[in-house]
């Protein structure tokens, strides 16, 4: 089993920055993602890093403003976002993947076995 628990979200004006973290328990893993799902809408990829830290991947609405990281020696997650928008308001999830071989992409929320409950973030204009 994989326990995360995210932290770090909250208000902020257009702008702003957040970090958001993802603190991991339980076995290893081979990926952690952030995932997010605003109100009336789908969930949807944010960021992703392989635990090695070899790859990080992002979705195009965020490349340049977010950066994923990771603390080993914390077991810890990190989602700098920076230059938010309104259209950032969601709840932010981190997920990770077991370590073994598949094929679905890092972009889908059904390569991840595990979940977090989530953290509110909200940007008013």
């Amino acid at each position: 089993q994989v326990q995360l628990a995210e932290s770090g979200g909250g208000l902020v004006h257009t702008g702003e920055s957040l970090r958001l973290s993802c603190v991991l328990s339980g076995r290893s893993v081979g990926a952690i993602a952030w995932f997010r799902q605003a109100p009336g809408k789908e969930r949807e990829f944010v960021a992703g890093l392989t635990w090695n830290g070899a790859s990080t991947f992002y979705a195009d609405s965020v490349k340049g403003r977010f950066t994923i990281s990771r603390d080993n020696t914390k077991n810890a997650v990190y989602l700098q976002m920076n230059s938010l928008k309104p259209e950032d308001t969601a709840v932010y999830c981190c997920a990770a993947d077991l370590p073994r071989y598949t094929s679905i992409s890092y972009f889908s929320n059904q390569r991840y076995d595990y979940w977090g409950q989530g953290t509110q973030v909200t940007v008013s204009s």
